[in-house]
């Protein structure tokens, strides 16, 4: 019993192997631009390896059942025996196997899904530092007028903005009409919680009495990215700034290479 135990296993070992194979060189086409194939057989040999052998040692191995004694034929039975109850076992046993091979497999090169972060780092190509105004981006209201009645922050966009500023120097700015609604905006950021992860500070909340004091705040800060919602700053900022990212409910033609457009922040970073 305990010879075909090994058996099995060995053959099991052989089955994996084989579909292994073809895996492993998938990925390897797909992946050698970009990795040093040994990196990734290293990495991945080993950690097949792990989930193979948990696998294989987590299955219940529980006490084979008897084979029952095989009857001999009866007597005038014609000459043709049937399959053998020895070979109906090993055929099931083998693909049995296979399918226990390729589930282990199919399992550890499922995609996985990237955190919010690593999707922010991705997006924002590495960048670190980013300019963004607030108006339509990160408060609902859309003009300096709306913001002397009421502000309001989109908390959906909070997860984010949080994100971003733990890999990025974030500067966040706006255009107002009175100090009265500076001390508005100031509180309404600090009541959303924009404050409390060390990212970002009050110092870095910017204000402008117009569109053009915007302008010459991006100008000065030399970000990697530039987040507006004003086509004509976007405009006027593509000969500088490496990246921006336009907020508008409508998509527009991509005027150069290096302007994005997406309805929302949040939507940009797939968040919706």
């Amino acid at each position: 019993m305990a010879d075909s135990s090994k058996e099995e296993l060995l053959q099991l070992i052989k089955r994996f192997g084989a579909y292994l194979s073809v895996k492993m060189s998938t990925l390897f086409s797909i992946s050698s631009q970009n990795m040093n194939t040994r990196s990734i057989g290293a990495i991945a040999g080993f950690a097949v390896a792990i989930v193979f052998t948990w696998r294989l040692f987590r299955s219940p191995t529980g006490p084979q059942r008897r084979q029952p004694k095989r009857q001999a034929p009866a007597s005038g039975s014609s000459g043709v025996n049937p399959p053998s109850n020895s070979t109906l076992t090993t055929t099931g046993v083998s693909s049995s196997e296979d399918t226990r091979a390729q589930n282990v497999v199919d399992e550890f090169f499922q995609p996985v899904k990237p955190t919010l972060g690593q999707i922010v780092r991705q997006k924002l190509s590495e960048g670190r530092k980013v300019t963004c105004r607030l108006l339509g981006v990160i408060l609902e209201e859309s003009s300096p007028e709306e913001l002397q009645k009421q502000v309001t922050v989109k908390y959906s966009v909070l997860e984010v903005l949080l994100e971003i500023t733990k890999y990025c120097d974030l500067y966040l700015m706006e255009r107002v009409l009175d100090d009265e609604t500076e001390n508005k905006v100031l509180s309404a950021l600090e009541d959303a919680g924009v404050f409390t992860s060390g990212g970002l500070v009050k110092d870095k909340v910017l204000f402008c009495s117009t569109e053009n004091g915007r302008t010459s705040f991006v100008r000065q800060l030399e970000p990697d990215w530039h987040i507006d919602t004003n086509p004509e700053i976007i405009f006027q900022l593509s000969r500088f700034i490496k990246y921006q990212l336009h907020i508008s409910p409508t998509r527009s033609e991509r005027a150069t290479s290096n302007v994005f457009n997406s309805p929302s922040l949040e939507q940009f970073f797939g968040c919706v």
